[in-house]
């Protein structure tokens, strides 16, 4: 497992390397002291893994998890600051440690990341996706719905929640939106940006927008942006 370690203190880095040392199938592939070497870093080396700290000069780690493009690697925030951790886990991070990091807790989080990995092997022996015609079972609390695949037209992060839209309903379902792209069929729908996902058929209009990227309306009004990368993605996927 590839390991990247993104801290403004250079000691703190040097601590993480010393409890990592002796763990098994980790590889520290890089360092980072802020959000735009860590950038550079995940081009550069591709991590599994992600240890952030949350208070940087400039860009804090939170900031930068939000605006991170997938594929996005696990997160485990370390910090000296406890009062971070509810956004933390509402942007999916697998933990939140504090500083100084209690090698115990340490141990706990990565084999709860190796628990993880082995159930998406697993998961991956047996695929489940879902085709168009498909129909699923939706419900939100006493509301419950029927509902083709091919009739939702948009999904959208809500922390450990999915927001999904179809016809003219918007239940919130108890899922992560990662959990529910490896239901669906990569060629009917697109992860347009970290929190939102288009079904490809509910297309209308697509235009230019910021900094390269795209600006897709969907059917229904909805309008959803792709940043320069996934709208580079997106072209080279649509383009002949």
């Amino acid at each position: 497992m590839k390991v990247l370690l993104v801290d403004d203190e250079r000691l703190a880095r040097g601590e993480l390397r010393r409890l990592l040392a002796d763990t098994k199938n980790i590889e520290i592939v890089g360092e980072a002291s802020n959000a735009e070497e860590a950038r550079e870093q995940l081009q550069k080396c591709s991590p599994d893994l992600i240890f952030l700290d949350v208070q940087m000069p400039g860009e804090t780690g939170l900031e930068f998890l939000e605006t991170m493009e997938p594929p996005i690697p696990q997160v485990i925030f370390t910090t000296a600051y406890d009062e971070f951790a509810v956004k933390a886990f509402e942007l999916n991070a697998l933990d939140y440690l504090l500083k100084p990091v209690d090698p115990a807790r340490l141990a706990s989080a990565i084999e709860r990341l190796s628990d993880r990995a082995v159930s998406t092997d697993v998961a991956a022996e047996r695929p489940e996706v879902l085709q168009p015609e498909d129909k699923v079972f939706v419900r939100e609390g006493d509301n419950c719905w029927f509902v083709e695949v091919k009739r939702i037209r948009l999904l959208e992060s809500e922390g450990n929640y999915t927001r999904v839209h179809f016809d003219e309903a918007q239940p919130q379902l108890f899922r992560s939106l990662n959990a529910m792209e490896s239901r669906l069929d990569a060629k009917s729908f697109f992860r347009a940006n970290r929190r939102q996902m288009i079904n490809l058929e509910w297309i209308e209009n697509i235009e230019p927008w910021f900094s390269g990227g795209l600006l897709v309306q969907l059917k229904g009004g909805a309008k959803v942006e792709l940043s320069r990368r996934q709208a580079q993605a997106f072209r080279e996927r649509m383009s002949l």
